[in-house]
């Protein structure tokens, strides 16, 4: 497994430069090194033998949290990474055991979220850090939050960044959004069409969101960004790092 996962960080990194399949953070700004120690870039390997990324975040020594659409492939965590052209100073960490929401809809990407149990335990250190969650009862729905990931900052430039890039964003009401039961933000600025899988982190420094979909309205417009409620899931991330090592499947 050891020699695997170094096999895995080695074609990421000689691929780096040509990967589009992270997400986007258009604008913001590159974070401070090791700013964001809950963060996670996750290493997906294909069936067809390509290598994909999706973003994520350390809950606890144990568990992943990331979108379920980035389900597909064998997962290699790197924690503790600010340059993902230096992954030899973070942890690599093979994934045992996936559990995204069974009632995850692949076409309007409601409940988008999955657990991820690792092979072994995350070494806690300046750098790698677990993040608390937004509790089931925050009945108040936050305005100002950030988002981060690896992806393209650049429309014009669709390679991946090389180094941790975050960007502010303000929640909005919308009726989408209310329909669909998912926070929102507007504008160009903002996650594009993918750093799935990344953290919506809000005032409290809590996470409350999962980084899923962007869609762009019919009557015009820029672009809404959606993050699947992490408050809503609580019950069920609980239950599932509770009991995950009976192997149970649960909704």
């Amino acid at each position: 497994m050891f020699i695997h996962c170094k096999l895995v960080i080695l074609i990421l990194v000689l691929t780096l430069d040509g990967q589009v399949h992270t997400g986007e953070i258009y604008g913001g700004h590159e974070a401070v090194p090791h700013s964001r120690p809950y963060m996670v870039l996750l290493v997906r390997t294909m069936p067809d033998g390509t290598t994909r990324h999706c973003g994520g975040f350390l809950l606890n020594e144990d568990f992943v949290m990331t979108a379920a659409h980035c389900q597909n492939g064998s997962h290699i965590v790197l924690l503790g990474v600010h340059n993902a052209h230096k992954t030899s100073e973070g942890q690599s960490i093979s994934v045992e055991q996936t559990f995204p929401r069974k009632d995850f809809n692949k076409t309007d990407f409601k409940n988008d979220i999955m657990l991820l149990k690792l092979s072994s335990k995350a070494k806690f250190s300046k750098s790698v850090r677990p993040i608390a969650l937004a509790g089931q009862d925050d009945g108040s729905v936050p305005k100002s939050c950030i988002v981060s990931g690896w992806g393209s900052y650049d429309r014009n430039d669709k390679h991946m960044s090389h180094v941790l890039r975050e960007v502010n964003v303000t929640l909005i009401d919308n009726e989408k959004c209310r329909k669909d039961n998912l926070y929102c933000s507007e504008g160009e600025t903002g996650p594009a069409a993918g750093d799935s899988g990344g953290p919506l982190v809000c005032e409290d420094g809590k996470a409350y969101g999962v980084v899923s979909s962007t869609f762009h309205p019919n009557s015009g417009g820029p672009p809404i960004h959606c993050f699947a409620k992490i408050p809503d899931q609580r019950i069920w991330i609980d239950l599932i790092m509770k009991n995950a090592w009976k192997k149970v499947n649960y909704m």
